[in-house]
Formats: structure tokens, C-alpha cells, sequence
């Protein structure tokens, strides 16, 4: 009774895990060449793994990209299709396993765990390696399911017993509902295969199969050059550097409420990693970011032994609706607090907050800001000083507060957004947003472009550029160059992944052909 039920329920068994597996490789395949444009490039520049360097080679190849997406859409369906109606199984099952293999160490499930998949941090094993397993047993064991394979087997052993004994009526029969059983897969293959056709004809492409979820973005291979650096300190930068913002979710996004929450969504700690390595590789070296962000940072660059510089915005721990309270008698350990804690988080440079040095000046408390950039040198770091309203820096250093570099809004007011000039006021950035559409509602962030490109024409210390393209108002092609004429000697400007390259390009582009008046710092 029970060898009855094994001969029965084996090969069912077998057939419905191959049939699921093949199915797997059969849609994602089809996925791909439907999508038309599906490239692996974003896949293999992302990886992090032991084999990473190989990815990487791949991807910087036109050729040899082109030879593996072709080999991955159409080796995903013949693998598939095999395993589905049981064609050279054992040799599907092998190509199969061997090609998840390769997904595998792409992005490991193990060392660290932030690269793994997105199915959670795993560790050693996740669905790739379940069924490269189970592909692997596919191919050991004997028994193959009902297939075309086994169909095959039994016409041929029925050619060699005709030659030998003719065969009954009654084993002719069992042969024939032998043979049917073995053909099942076909009618179940064009079944699922039209309700996959009439799910794609109803909603498109299955968007949520891992085939098709791809943003537009250029490839490192579209590099035009190698990034130019400049010096702040002892520190060799950039001339483009990466913001903070959009990791942070500061969007800036004027009475969008849902911004912010959907820049945070998108920026998972494995996307700012991706997007921070890919930010490496296509020659950005540096990251200025908020407070909160410094154990991100550290955490990156332990997990993945990254070089890249962090600059660190620092604020007196202070309660800015409290500043008419500080005065001599308050403790100065509030000023440096935060300035340790980045020390200790293993910042490379430390640049005193633009809001709070808005804030500071406006209140008359300059003295805060001489006091934290005394302290920052004296720990032996740079020394930047950031502020949005143009008047803050000129009073400091109309005071003799001169950091090692500057770090200013600029860009100019020809955008739509931009409330009118004769109801710009100092200081009103980082303010009170007004509903009235003539007053400031975080919209603009450089109030007077040209103060600031006057105050800037003067200065004798390296100016960073930020907010060059007003929050997303202003394209960066004009952004850019509009910074750099003007001169910025670096611009920080917030990317998402897909938009580094493009960028990185744009910025070579600029730098080549600015028309900037004032001498090159750092």
C-alpha cells in the first residue's frame, strides 16, 4: 500500500515543485523582454559582495553588459520553460541553480547585512539560496515527475519491448494514461500562460516582479570624465558634494505635506548605502549632512570600509524660543556638546548650522558662533560656518569670525516660486511660513542673489554652494553653472540615486565652461 502511494504522490510532488520553480524563471525572463529597455546595470553596479569587483567589471562593459542581460532574459526563460513542461530537466535544474548562485553572492545575505536582499536581514540563508537548493536536489535525485522527459523514457521503452514481446491491450492502455499524465503540464502551461497574458493586458507588467522595478538613471559608464577636486583645509573635495536632505527627509517642498514621509520612504538605510556607494564610484568623495545622520554615516562607512568624507552640521544644544536667555552666565559645555558627539561619531569636518547661525546673529549672541569654531579647531578639525541669510556672514566677519570656509545658499530668484523681492526680509528662512503667496513659505533660500554673490566675490576662504537648485525650482544645468559663475568654488546638492550621474556629468560640464570672475579657493 505504501510503495502504491510513493509511485503516486513522488512524482506529483516533484512535478509541482519543478512546475513552481520553472514557472519563477519563466515570468521573471518574460518580464524582462516585455519591459523592452531592462538592463541588469543598476543590479551589478549595486553589489556588495566578495565577488563585487566581477559585478562591477561586468557593468563597466557596453559589451559585456549587453551579452549578460541578453544571456538573463532568455536564459531565465529557456531555463523555465524546461523546468516546467520537464524538458533536459537535470541540465535546467543545474543552469538554474548555477544562475542563482550568482544572485547569491551578488548580494550576499551575510557580512553585511544592510546589502542583503530586500527580503530582510538574513543571514546565510534567503529564497535564492532555498531554491538554488532545491534545484540542486532537482538534479540529484532520480525520480523526475511527471515531464516530457519520463514521456520521452517510456516511448523508448515501449519501442525496445515491441521489438522483443508485443504488448497487451491492457498495458497498452496504461501506457497511453502513462503518457497523458505526462503531457499534463502542457494544458496547466498555456492555462497560467493566458492568465498571466490577460493580467498584463488588464494592468501591464507586473510591477511588483523584480525584473521590471527600474528608474530611469545613467549608467557609471556614461561618465564623461574624471570629478575635479579642490582643498578645504587639509581635506581634497569634490567640486560636487552630496547633501544630506533627502536622507534625512528635509524636503523643502513648500505645502507638499507628503514629501518628506516619501523621501524617507524611498531612502531605506540599504537605498542610502546604494546610493552612497554609486555616489563613490562616480567620483563624489564627500557628504555634508544633518545632526541626526552622523550614526547613518558611521555606520556606512564601518559596514563597508567607505573613505567618504562626512561633513558634519553641528548647533549649540540650546533652545532656540530661549536664546534672549543666553549670556555669560550659561554653561559654554552646551555649546561644544554636539560637537563631541561628532568628533566621536568620526566626522571629517565640522560646520556650524546655517539656521543656527542665522539664528545666532539675528539674537546677538555672535559670540556663540566664535566660540564653537574655536573649539572645533581646537580639537584639530576644520571649521566651516554655513547661514542662509548673507547678513549673517558678513557680520561675523564684520567681527573678525572668518571659518575655514563658508558654506552659503546661493542661487538666483528667476523661478516661479520665488516671492517677490519687495517682501524678502533678513532672515526669514527657517522662519515663519506666511500663506499669503508674497511672503516666504519655505520657497526660497538665497533672498538676495546678489549680496550674496558680492559678499562671496570678496571672500578669501573656499564658499560651498547649497540649495543651488532652490529646492528642486531650478534645473541643474542652470543651477549649476549659475553657482559656479558666481563663485562657488563647491556646490552640495541633495540626489537621489538614479540622479548622481546625470549630476556628476552636468557639474564636469559646468566647471569646464564657467564664466566665473572670482579666483579658484582651494
Amino acid at each position: 500500500m505504501k510503495t502504491g502511494i510513493s509511485k503516486l504522490y513522488n512524482p506529483l510532488f516533484i512535478t509541482i515543485l519543478r512546475v513552481a520553480i520553472g514557472w519563477h524563471f519563466l515570468f521573471e525572463g518574460i518580464s524582462k523582454i516585455v519591459q523592452g529597455n531592462w538592463t541588469a546595470s543598476a543590479f551589478l553596479l549595486n553589489t556588495s559582495g566578495m565577488l563585487s569587483g566581477f559585478y562591477h567589471w561586468i557593468a563597466g562593459s557596453p559589451a559585456l553588459l549587453r551579452t549578460t542581460d541578453i544571456f538573463n532574459m532568455y536564459g531565465l526563460v529557456i531555463i523555465g520553460l524546461a523546468l516546467f513542461i520537464g524538458l533536459f530537466t537535470r541540465f535546467a535544474a543545474l543552469a538554474g541553480a548555477l544562475l542563482l548562485t550568482l544572485y547569491y553572492f551578488a548580494y550576499p545575505p551575510f557580512g553585511n547585512p544592510m546589502m542583503s536582499t530586500s527580503d530582510g536581514h538574513l543571514f546565510m540563508v534567503d529564497k535564492l539560496f532555498i531554491e538554488a537548493a532545491a534545484l540542486l536536489f532537482l538534479f540529484f535525485y532520480r525520480e523526475q515527475g511527471f515531464s516530457i522527459d519520463t514521456f520521452i523514457e517510456l516511448y523508448r521503452n515501449r519501442k525496445k519491448s515491441t521489438v522483443t514481446e508485443p504488448i497487451a491491450s491492457s498495458e497498452g492502455s496504461s501506457s497511453r494514461r502513462e503518457a497523458l499524465k505526462n503531457l499534463a503540464t502542457l494544458p496547466v502551461l498555456g492555462a497560467m500562460g493566458w492568465g498571466a497574458v490577460n493580467n498584463f493586458n488588464t494592468y501591464g507588467v507586473d510591477v511588483m516582479s523584480g525584473a521590471t522595478i527600474q528608474v530611469k538613471q545613467a549608467a557609471l559608464s556614461e561618465l564623461k570624465g574624471v570629478l575635479p577636486k579642490g582643498k578645504i583645509g587639509k581635506h581634497e573635495i569634490s567640486r560636487i558634494i552630496a547633501g544630506g536632505n533627502l536622507i534625512g527627509g528635509w524636503a523643502h517642498s513648500r505645502d507638499l505635506i507628503y514629501v518628506s514621509t516619501l523621501f524617507k520612504a524611498y531612502n531605506t538605510e540599504k537605498k542610502v548605502y546604494e546610493t552612497l556607494m554609486l555616489a563613490e564610484q562616480a567620483g563624489i568623495n564627500t557628504i555634508n549632512i544633518g545632526f541626526p545622520s552622523n550614526p547613518l554615516l558611521a555606520k556606512y562607512k564601518k559596514m563597508t570600509g567607505s573613505k567618504i568624507k562626512v561633513i558634519s552640521q553641528i548647533a549649540p544644544k540650546l533652545d532656540n524660543n530661549a536664546l534672549a536667555n543666553v549670556g555669560p552666565h550659561t554653561d559654554k559645555k552646551l555649546y561644544f556638546e554636539f560637537i563631541d558627539q561628532a568628533i566621536d561619531a568620526g566626522v571629517d569636518i565640522l560646520q556650524v548650522q546655517g539656521n543656527w547661525c542665522d539664528w545666532l546673529v539675528r539674537d546677538n549672541k555672535i559670540e556663540v558662533i566664535d566660540e564653537m569654531i574655536a573649539y572645533i579647531r581646537k580639537q584639530g578639525y576644520t571649521a566651516g560656518l554655513a547661514a542662509h541669510s548673507v547678513e549673517s556672514l558678513i557680520a561675523c566677519a564684520d567681527q573678525g569670525i572668518i571659518p575655514d570656509y563658508y558654506m552659503k545658499t546661493m542661487h538666483h530668484d528667476q523661478y516661479w516660486s520665488a516671492h517677490p523681492r519687495e517682501f524678502r526680509f533678513p532672515f526669514e528662512v527657517d522662519g515663519k511660513e506666511y500663506l499669503d503667496h508674497n511672503r516666504f513659505h519655505n520657497n526660497m533660500f538665497c533672498l538676495f542673489p546678489e549680496r550674496t554673490v558680492e559678499f562671496v566675490s570678496k571672500a578669501t576662504v573656499p564658499v560651498m554652494g547649497f540649495k543651488v537648485l532652490a529646492a528642486g525650482s531650478i534645473e541643474p544645468q542652470d543651477g549649476f553653472k549659475w553657482a559656479y559663475d558666481n563663485g562657488a568654488d563647491f556646490i552640495c546638492v541633495g540626489m537621489f540615486d538614479f540622479q548622481i550621474v546625470n549630476n556628476v556629468n552636468i557639474a564636469m560640464d559646468c566647471l569646464k565652461t564657467t564664466n566665473r570672475t572670482r579666483p579658484w579657493y582651494g
